[in-house]
């Protein structure tokens, strides 16, 4: 387990240092997970650590929101203030990850039907 921690927050920290160093306007973490999914899919294969040790992970991905909805109460009166424009960034957000995991699917699995 230690060795997958070791993965995640070491490709978290490079995209931290990217995304500060760079000014980049996409949090450090999306970049540290783009950057290990290159990675992956230049070594074609995924490291025992990450295989064994991932879904483990996963099963706690729910603690994942408890930031997200701390800041939702932290910004509450700033958030309340604008509800069309909530509403509007909610629609959007919502229908552009659908559409990207649409197409990353189809892509998927026309690129798995090519293979043998």
């Amino acid at each position: 387990m230690i060795e997958t921690f070791i993965w995640l927050l070491g490709y978290q920290f490079v995209g931290e240092v990217l995304a500060h160093g760079l000014g980049l306007p996409v949090p450090g973490a999306v970049i540290g997970m783009l950057l290990l999914f290159i990675t992956l899919l230049l070594r074609q294969e995924v490291p025992a650590a990450l295989r064994h040790n991932v879904p483990t992970l996963m099963t706690h991905m729910s603690l994942l929101f408890i930031p997200a909805g701390v800041g939702i109460l932290a910004f509450w009166p700033l958030l309340s203030a604008h509800p069309l424009a909530m509403a509007a960034v909610l629609v959007l957000a919502t229908l552009s990850t659908f559409l990207i995991t649409l197409l990353a699917m189809q892509w998927l699995s026309r690129r798995r039907e090519v293979q043998p």
